[in-house]
């Protein structure tokens, strides 16, 4: 315990100190969020036109961009019940073209149909990494949280009662964290733990960093707020979702920032734009037809002059796909391909 107490001294003085990983790099100033990747999807689906929804809309930059692009109207969806207040400032710019709509994504074709568009920036923003007291930073000491919605389990929660195999688990399906087995054992040792620097101070204690790479705490922060947060299986549930509520001709754009994340995506669009012969866990599904042409095989990313101009750029990747006039296709998770990863 006092190796622990040592280094969450030591962690906290990192912190105080401005040191940050460039995995967490972000503009600062008025624009506390830059929207990646913005240029190909305003250039791929242009004209812009109709109804499109922002599931994440965060500080309103894609929101923002549509409308001032042209589209009739955007919903704007989000489960951080914050990020609407800031909106405030400038919605009276767009009068009744702009709604906002306080739930998950996961939900979306509940707040509208027929859409245009559908819009996707996975992952937490560049302002809730800012904010210590939210906890999902672990260049900021504050609160061990991670909620998005600000409501239900937090972070803490999950690491105080969860076992150590359960623990590994999550570090290694969510984080892909290879040390996932000797963090795991030093939570146990370590619990409880309620703040930020106190997790970082035990992974360091079994991963210490080294110069060049990245944090330590970098995979096992990052797999706690996919765990807390359920967002790869929001995820999913928000891309069948978005397959029902788009039109025929509607494009869905998912920027992703990870490589769990993309691989979802990657493979529910090959999915869904293939034919499908059905399966034993929807045997009625018989030679459905595609759900979605696919804008290109490979993933879309950011060139040299948005990475210089936005760090967080660099690691992002764009997936785009237009919707046909298929009927939409039963929830069918098996035919993903990945079995490995447990959704609450």
């Amino acid at each position: 315990m006092i190796l622990i107490r040592i280094l969450i001294r030591r962690s906290i003085w990192m912190v105080n100190r401005g040191a940050r990983d460039v995995v967490e790099a972000a503009p600062r100033g008025d624009a506390p969020h830059v929207p990646v990747l913005l240029r190909p999807i305003l250039a791929q689906t242009s004209p812009i036109s109709g109804t499109w929804l922002d599931g994440t809309f965060g500080a309103g930059g894609y929101t923002r961009a549509l409308l001032d692009a042209g589209a009739g109207t955007v919903i704007a969806v989000d489960q951080d019940p914050a990020v609407f207040q800031m909106a405030k400032s400038w919605a009276d710019d767009y009068g009744a073209r702009l709604v906002t709509v306080a739930a998950n994504f996961a939900d979306l074709d509940q707040a509208g149909q027929n859409l245009a568009g559908v819009v996707l920036d996975l992952g937490v923003s560049s302002m809730q990494l800012d904010q210590a007291e939210r906890g999902f930073s672990f260049m900021h000491d504050g609160p061990l949280d991670m909620r998005m919605s600000q409501s239900g389990a937090t972070a803490a929660d999950l690491v105080n009662a969860a076992s150590e195999a359960e623990l590994a688990d999550i570090l290694f399906q969510y984080g892909e964290e290879r040390a996932s087995r000797r963090i795991a054992a030093a939570i146990i040792k370590a619990r409880p733990l309620r703040t930020t620097a106190e997790l970082v101070a035990v992974i360091t204690s079994v991963i210490p960093g080294k110069k060049g790479q990245s944090h330590p705490a970098t995979r096992s922060f990052q797999a706690l707020r996919i765990a807390v947060n359920d967002e790869l299986g929001a995820l999913i549930r928000g891309l069948e979702a978005a397959e029902r509520a788009l039109a025929p001709g509607g494009w869905l754009a998912v920027v992703t920032f990870h490589s769990l994340e993309d691989r979802v995506v990657k493979r529910f669009l090959q999915s869904r734009s293939a034919v499908s012969q059905g399966s034993r866990y929807a045997p009625e599904q018989q030679s459905a037809a595609p759900t979605f042409e696919l804008q290109g095989r490979k993933a879309i990313k950011a060139g040299a002059d948005e990475v210089a101009q936005n760090p967080r750029a660099r690691s992002a990747s764009l997936r785009l796909a237009k919707r046909t006039s298929a009927a939409a296709r039963p929830s069918d998770w098996a035919s993903l391909g990945l079995p490995g990863l447990v959704f609450r």
